[in-house]
């Protein structure tokens, strides 16, 4: 085997190892995407920056739509399927949301299904806009800042103390509080 033939073939190899680790890599970990818009301020884009924040989104993490609330979460729109929106899960299904605009004034999320919000409520096209979003519609949990540098940081899952669900799944408030029902003899 010539020089050349062993060149190409050790670049080749090299090239689809590369190429195909790196797309397994992003479809089934993670990736980095930019935030646009302000429906999530102060979180991402604070202070109207000319820079936008990137963020990494995680795959992972939410494999067997392991999602809390507080998470903030990428997803497909339920009303347009190539745009992809960032937004704080809210509720869970089994939670009964006190909704902010949304044509019934409390909700109670069905099985399979979140509520989500942007943090900014005034400019935010969210669960108050279509309704409780199915879980099959996340793809990721964000969870770094990457960029700019000034702002790095672990992204945390927290509510707005005014955004708490009212009442919360049967099976949530027994975890919680410990609280059993026991029949009587």
């Amino acid at each position: 085997m010539t020089t050349a033939r062993k060149a190409l073939k050790i670049f080749l190899g090299g090239f689809t190892l590369g190429v195909g680790g790196s797309l397994t890599f992003f479809d089934k970990v993670g990736y980095f995407a930019t935030v646009d818009g302000k429906s999530m301020q102060p979180v991402f884009n604070p202070d109207h920056e000319q820079r936008r924040d990137v963020i990494f989104l995680n795959h992972w993490a939410l494999k067997d739509y392991n999602v809390q609330r507080g998470d903030i979460v990428s997803l497909a729109s339920p009303n347009h399927p190539d745009e992809v929106l960032v937004k704080r899960v809210i509720g869970l299904e089994g939670d009964t949301i006190r909704t902010l605009s949304y044509k019934n004034r409390y909700v109670t999320v069905p099985e399979g299904h979140c509520w989500i919000e942007g943090d900014h409520h005034s400019v935010s096209l969210d669960s108050n806009y279509f309704g409780p979003v199915a879980l099959g519609l996340v793809h990721a949990r964000a969870s770094h800042i990457i960029w700019p540098p000034h702002r790095q940081q672990r992204l945390v899952a927290r509510l707005p103390k005014d955004r708490q669900p009212i009442s919360l799944s049967t099976s949530l408030e027994e975890e919680l509080f410990g609280y059993q029902e026991v029949d009587e003899v």
